[in-house]
């Protein structure tokens, strides 16, 4: 996660299951954690109690914590279980695109209007909806956040060949969905 890990004497301590150490962990991996989580599931109300989830599940794991591993990786691996169960109960507001990005990406001259920018965006929000949580995860984070996909295969706990192959699927249903604007200039 971007920030230093503690040293090992802390990561043993949390993995020992004391509190003090968890709370360090907790001060420290909070920020990370919730803009992780944030990136997933575009909804900042949500992230935060998502956010609190994680840490719950993570403080209820620490047995099964090795402290000789990053904390930061662990930790993004639960948010990521969180935000993925989040996606698959919840009628989630869409993947956020602004109209900026839209009318770069566009290269029809109608793409400036905003009444077709906005059913452009409400369109692709809807789809982006409508994809299973596993899919939609690593769309949002490959295409909309730009995460690397060796970063997605690591916070997913699969392969970056999975991460491709899902990301292909994604972005193939995508398609389909939005055949019908003929937005899907390469």
């Amino acid at each position: 996660m971007g920030l230093s890990e503690q040293p090992v004497e802390v990561l043993q301590q949390f993995a020992a299951g004391e509190i003090e150490a968890f709370e360090t962990l907790f001060r420290q991996f909070q920020g990370e954690v919730y803009r992780w989580i944030i990136r997933i599931v575009r909804d900042p109300s949500a992230a935060e109690d998502l956010t609190v989830d994680a840490f719950w599940r993570i403080y209820r794991a620490h047995a099964r914590f090795d402290p000789s591993r990053s904390f930061g990786a662990w930790a993004r691996k639960a948010a990521t279980n969180v935000a993925i169960d989040y996606l698959k109960t919840a009628r989630v507001p869409g993947v956020s695109l602004d109209e900026n990005l839209l009318a770069e990406s566009a290269p029809d001259p109608r793409a400036g209007n905003p009444a077709i920018l906005r059913e452009v965006r409400e369109r692709t929000q809807h789809a982006f909806q409508q994809l299973p949580a596993k899919l939609r995860v690593v769309a949002t984070l490959a295409l909309i956040e730009e995460v690397p996909q060796a970063e997605i295969a690591e916070a997913l706990s699969i392969s970056t060949a999975a991460v491709k192959s899902r990301l292909f699927r994604a972005v193939r249903l995508l398609r389909r969905k939005l055949g019908s604007l003929d937005i899907n200039h390469e």
